[in-house]
């Protein structure tokens, strides 16, 4: 459980977020700040009801939700001032700015829907309403030690289950029939569920980066791409690994080589003032010297946290620096159109030395190998 901090009651943790929030905002001159992002308002406050918004003043901060989640936020931020609705949220969120008197409200563009912006701007007059840039996503870039726990323990959870799931695979199995094993052994082992829909593709179904588990069946000299994470109190894990059924296909040994030197490379590359491009081009300069350049499409890495796609990109597009508590994914892969594909992928800290690698699967080939099934 958090500490309190002697303010209010507010719990240390969620104080200082809301601190460097409110400092984010008077830079910007904001007076008042909606976030209606599910993860910004749980990152800020601890609170987990769906279908909400937390408004944030320079003294006060209001979570606008309903009776379903009413002993949720009881529980969970009693010390933030609670304004229930019994119908749809912009009339009660207008009322409140009303109340407050605020000539202007910033909003979350990338997370509300013109109709909901329509309809609050109409509600909330004479308040009016404007974008806000991505403050609180700028909060959540770098890691703080509670957050680092957390994800911890959905790797471990992640890892502990993918162990579980390939000692039971057996010939004859389907893709679609192994990924639901992977996603009960995650709830077995504490996960909310999976960190995104997992990704279980044999054959030549592992040369689509993002392949769907189907019907296709294992069977000896299967190469099978696992792309999998969990997800533990909000917090994402994300991996991909290979397992061969008996043998490793010739072309399938060649690349995975190729992927492993060009993920090492480029983690080893990895250290606080290092632009992501840069990060980026060490694994697509190596895959490339292979021959096998136009085979890897995707960028590089991304972050990683509530969310198992956040910033930052780790990929050639992006000419930002990594910061000291960024955790990203390394990734590389190649695929191989009607035979197959190899993606490796570790979560890895940035610290103040360098990096850390979070997860620690094995990547060597043999262990990847089953000899029997």
């Amino acid at each position: 459980m958090a500490k309190r901090s002697g303010k209010a009651g507010i719990p240390k943790l969620y104080a200082g977020r809301l601190e460097r929030t409110r400092e984010a905002m008077a830079k910007k001159k904001i007076l008042a700040y909606l976030i209606t992002n599910r993860k910004d308002y749980y990152y800020l406050t601890g609170f987990t009801g769906e279908d909400s918004a937390a408004l944030i003043t320079p003294k006060k901060l209001y979570i606008i939700t309903d009776s379903r989640f009413d002993e949720s936020f009881d529980s969970e931020c009693a010390w933030a001032t609670k304004v229930l609705r019994k119908g749809v949220i912009e009339p009660t969120l207008g009322k409140l700015c009303q109340k407050l008197k605020l000539p202007s409200v910033a909003v979350q563009p990338d997370c509300v829907t013109l109709e909901f912006f329509d309809a609050l701007r109409k509600c909330a007059a004479p308040t009016r309403l404007v974008k806000a840039s991505p403050m609180v996503n700028d909060l959540r870039l770098c890691k703080d030690g509670s957050e680092l726990k957390v994800l911890d323990q959905a790797i471990k959870i992640a890892q502990d289950a993918f162990k579980a799931t390939r000692r039971s695979i057996r010939i004859g199995q389907t893709e679609q029939q192994l990924a639901a094993r992977l996603e009960y052994e995650m709830l077995k082992r504490g996960a909310s569920g999976c960190a995104f829909p997992s990704i279980v593709a044999e054959g030549a179904n592992a040369s689509l980066p993002h392949a769907h588990p189907g019907e296709r069946k294992i069977k000896k000299g299967s190469a099978i791409l696992f792309d999998w994470g969990a997800t533990y109190r909000f917090y994402r894990s994300d991996l991909t690994r290979m397992v061969f059924i008996g043998t490793i296909p010739p072309k399938i040994r060649k690349i995975y080589g190729i992927v492993l030197e060009a993920k090492n490379k480029a983690t080893e590359a990895i250290r606080p003032g290092a632009r992501m491009s840069d990060v980026d081009a060490v694994a697509r300069n190596h895959i490339k010297k292979q021959g096998y350049g136009k085979y890897f499409g995707h960028g590089l890495g991304h972050g990683l946290g509530l969310d198992v796609h956040e910033a930052p990109s780790l990929s050639w597009r992006s000419d930002a620096k990594l910061e000291t508590g960024m955790v990203v994914t390394v990734e590389p892969g190649i695929y191989l159109p009607s035979i197959g594909g190899v993606r490796i992928e570790d979560d890895v800290l940035v610290t103040a030395q360098g990096h850390r690698q979070l997860s620690t699967l094995s990547t060597d080939m043999s262990d990847a190998v089953l000899s029997s099934a």
